[in-house]
């Protein structure tokens, strides 16, 4: 992306960020925001776990009418314990109207959802599959909500992009999983740093440490593929590793407060306490350096590893201020400031925000913020695999694919652990 391009995106979400503060400031949230409309909005979902139950239940929650039509899902049994879970709740059963030929299993099954009459697709599967996803979601003319990260590769990261370019000139709308660009707190606080509290930006820090997280056991019957799409975090190939699955939402709030993506970085990590072969071969933490254009630095660090200090939160520091965020939002120096409220459910905001959009016939897209904001964590995750300091051209321009060609649930070799100044470049 050239600057003046990178210019009007980052003055673009800037004007938006202001927008949304203005209506989400005033006494709650504006009604719009929350989708008082009377037309209905059918809903596809494609990917069941956790997270997909979790946004189905939140795009149903949204003011006017809602239906769900379509469902898809890898498993069987995980798509049809999501419907049973809606159908058991009182205020979704009556939205519910997916018959059995609208139910779709299996490494195809999201084409289904993109062939029925749903107005919007909510992508909510491993991060190795949304670039097609959202590729396939935009070509039948879909709106779109997908989880962060949109790709665990660069080639992945130009998928979207490229779709992002089609999307908006079909007027549709989409949305990412950065909930905090929903976040009253964050919206207001990141008003005051573009407005210019903290002065000239000199560098931040940003953190997600924390202890394991969930495993699911072997089982005889499962072959190598079925395994490791049920333990999907654990593959950089599925998840981007847990610098890109999960710290991306830390590097993303950088991002937006330094307004521009880094230039280049450098970083170490490594796995040193989840060793277990039945933790795939991602590292346990990482600690990388980012360099931006204006001369600021961000200094980001992610791990997981159980007994150690948590810690999930932004700062960023000024000539004549600092904000720190993450437990609670505040700035200290010249002008000093602390969020009082009101606060908001950003999980729901952000669906509300979408659907609002979609019934207002308003512009909405945070593809490629979302896009950016997931290549600065893989171009993190490149230097810290390699050993090498990685720029934002060479990241954007990599051919390094991550992923088999095919899902059939079959035999599939788990890669090695990275070793930094040994790692070599991979297209597979």
């Amino acid at each position: 992306m050239t600057t003046s391009r990178r210019s009007f995106l980052y003055a673009a979400a800037a004007a938006a960020t202001a927008q949304s503060l203005s209506r989400s400031l005033a006494a709650g949230r504006d009604p719009l925001a929350q989708g008082q409309g009377n037309d209905e909005v059918r809903i596809g979902l494609v990917g069941c776990g956790g997270r997909g139950s979790g946004a189905i239940s939140q795009a149903l929650s949204t003011k006017g009418l809602t239906r769900v039509v379509a469902v898809a899902d890898m498993f069987g049994e995980r798509l049809e314990g999501c419907l049973d879970s809606l159908g058991e709740n009182e205020a979704f059963k009556q939205k519910v109207d997916v018959p059995k030929e609208r139910r779709f299993v299996g490494p195809d099954a999201y084409l289904g959802v993109m062939a029925s009459n749903c107005d919007v697709v909510l992508v909510a599967t491993p991060p190795h599959f949304r670039p097609a996803h959202f590729e396939a979601a935009v070509k039948a003319k879909k709106h779109v909500f997908f989880e962060k990260p949109v790709a665990v590769d660069a080639p992945g990261v130009r998928r979207v992009l490229a779709a992002a370019e089609a999307a908006d000139k079909l007027g549709l709308k989409v949305c990412s999983g950065l909930q905090r660009h929903h976040q009253n707190g964050y919206l207001e606080i990141m008003n005051r740093i573009h407005g210019g509290d903290l002065g000239r930006l000199l560098f931040a820090r940003c953190s997600w440490n924390q202890g394991s997280l969930w495993h699911v056991a072997r089982q005889p019957e499962m072959s190598d593929m079925e395994w490791q799409l049920r333990n999907w975090l654990y593959f950089t190939w599925l998840s981007g590793d847990h610098l890109v699955e999960q710290h991306v939402h830390n590097l993303d709030v950088v991002n937006w407060a330094m307004q521009a993506h880094p230039t280049r970085c450098r970083g170490m990590g490594g796995r040193q306490v989840r060793t277990d072969p039945k933790f795939g071969h991602i590292f346990d933490h990482h600690a990388i350096q980012y360099q931006y254009a204006n001369g600021a630095w961000c200094f980001s660090e992610c791990r997981q590893i159980d007994g150690c200090a948590n810690d999930v939160s932004e700062h960023v520091y000024g000539t004549n201020g600092e904000a720190h965020m993450g437990n609670g939002w505040r700035i200290t120096g010249d002008k000093p400031w602390q969020h009082q409220g009101p606060n908001n459910d950003p999980y729901q905001s952000e669906h509300d925000d979408l659907f609002a959009a979609i019934r207002a016939g308003k512009p909405f897209s945070e593809a490629r913020m979302v896009a950016e904001s997931t290549l600065t964590a893989i171009m993190g995750r490149m230097a810290t695999y390699s050993g090498q300091e990685v720029t934002w051209e060479q990241a954007m321009a990599s051919d390094e694919k991550w992923g088999p060609d095919s899902y059939e649930l079959g035999p599939l070799p788990v890669d090695p652990v990275p070793m930094p100044g040994q790692n070599q470049k991979r297209k597979g």
